[in-house]
């Protein structure tokens, strides 16, 4: 009505300022969702995807070699299946995932990847119809990889595998931890995205072994703690965490760096050539998933190669942060643990009558043939987990030259109690200098629920 005096209070600037913020934090807002939903579901560029002719087809036995060196078979293929077709069950703390179908299959496989897709997949994560791949997958480590060697690598898949119709398995993992999308996020936070650069202060010998173990080896996958969103804590030897050892699927990794203990400290880069050469040394036998590794892939590796791993793991130092006891033979340490009617004495007992003709009463071992406890990185480490798997399941047959192995540790979950097992290796870990922490009934009674005795058959994969 004319001459109506406004209300009192009312303010028309501040409400029209206050409808212009809000149209302003909408359009921020939307703006922010439409570059999320870009950079989640983005292809990621390749340096090959201008490559109108990838060229000549590499050589089969280059493209054979990097196919060792990135042991794609250990994972992309089962003891039962064909090559690289896939259906190995892998464990994680959300569900259980399969490997996928990778040979170059044109409707269950790769066959249709072109070069760059192929690149984005291994480098990236990042699969031709721009899913994510779950890090399970070691493209974090493969980002260090070079293009000569990813074109090597798509060269050997799409010539010299055979194509094998196959689903892939879904994976058991529950909505809504199965949506893909958001490992985009994951891999711009945790994953690298730089081939390997070397280092101008060092040697070639230590730049070629950087590249081996920090690419296409990916021994951090396994050797490397991981963190709370399963991401490696680090990625390369510019953290001392790096190769510092971890826990993976029922085993522990130990550390690849200098702990006189725990770690590498003791053995010589000789020593690290024979135990990635030939599956033994001095110290120790493979068993748990390096016998994979070993059987599928370090075996193959060349002298120089193998040299190469040696001189960058000797030259890793130790973790700082631990503490980081030298060991020492110590015979006493048996004896004394022995008497009275603690576990580690009832443990003793089992070890006599079950475990000493192979292993020795002494705890020595038979050379390189049947693995020392003395001493042992699985025996000194905190985490008992591997110790206590390969008494539960045994180890699988190591294959070296395509001869399988004379002796094999056998399973003893059918003939020891879940408190035996526990009583032995407290033991163990209590006997000749070893002072590590017991093991309890209860975390034998928590793996034996959850794995599996190993294979007796010499398992190796066929890479063709």
């Amino acid at each position: 009505m004319p001459g109506r005096l406004p209300h009192p209070g009312h303010n028309p600037g501040r409400a029209s300022a206050v409808k212009r913020l809000g149209i302003l934090l909408l359009v921020v807002v939307l703006a922010g969702a439409g570059a999320a939903y870009w950079y989640a579901t983005r292809t990621p560029s390749s340096p090959f995807d201008a490559a109108a002719n990838v060229g000549p087809p590499t050589p089969l036995d280059r493209s054979e070699y990097v196919a060792r060196l990135a042991d794609c078979i250990a994972c992309h293929s089962t003891s039962d299946g064909a090559p690289f077709a896939g259906g190995l069950k892998m464990g994680t703390p959300l569900g259980a995932i399969y490997s996928t179908n990778i040979t170059p299959d044109r409707e269950t496989g790769i066959g249709t990847y072109t070069l760059a897709q192929f690149d984005n997949a291994v480098r990236r994560g990042v699969a031709a119809d721009g899913h994510r791949l779950y890090p399970a997958m070691p493209f974090p480590s493969y980002a260090k990889m070079s293009d000569a060697d990813v074109k090597a690598l798509y060269d050997y898949f799409m010539t010299h595998v055979q194509p094998v119709k196959q689903l892939n398995r879904t994976s058991e993992i529950r909505w809504p931890l199965d949506m893909r999308w958001p490992l985009a996020f994951w891999s711009g936070i945790y994953a690298g995205s730089d081939p390997f650069k070397p280092d101008a202060g060092k040697d070639e010998l230590w730049n070629r072994g950087a590249y081996l173990v920090e690419g296409p080896g990916h021994c951090g996958s396994c050797h490397t703690p991981r963190g709370v969103a399963f991401d490696e804590v680090a990625l390369d030897d510019g953290s001392s965490h790096y190769l510092g050892g971890a826990g993976l699927d029922g085993w522990y990794a130990p550390s690849l760096r200098g702990e006189q203990s725990i770690g590498l400290g003791r053995w010589s880069e000789a020593d690290i050539v024979a135990f990635l050469k030939h599956g033994r040394n001095a110290h120790g036998v493979v068993f748990g998933s390096m016998t994979d590794a070993y059987n599928n892939s370090t075996q193959f590796m060349s002298d120089a190669d193998l040299a190469a791993i040696a001189h960058y793991l000797k030259a890793l130092p130790a973790d700082p942060s631990r503490a980081d006891r030298p060991w020492a033979y110590d015979a006493e340490a048996a004896r004394t643990a022995a008497i009275g009617t603690t576990p580690a004495a009832a443990g003793a007992r089992i070890f006599t009558a079950r475990c000493s003709f192979c292993h020795g009463q002494d705890g020595r071992g038979q050379g390189q043939w049947l693995s020392p406890l003395a001493g042992t990185s699985s025996a000194l480490a905190a985490d008992s987990a591997s110790m206590v798997n390969v008494v539960l399941n045994g180890s699988d047959r190591v294959v070296s030259g395509g001869v399988p192995d004379a002796y094999r540790m056998p399973p003893f979950r059918a003939q020891l109690s879940d408190a035996e097992i526990a009583d032995m290796l407290t033991f163990v870990r209590s006997a000749w200098g070893n002072a590590s922490t017991p093991v309890t009934a209860d975390q034998v009674k928590d793996l034996r629920e959850r794995s599996r005795p190993a294979s007796s058959e010499a398992i190796v994969l066929q890479m063709r």
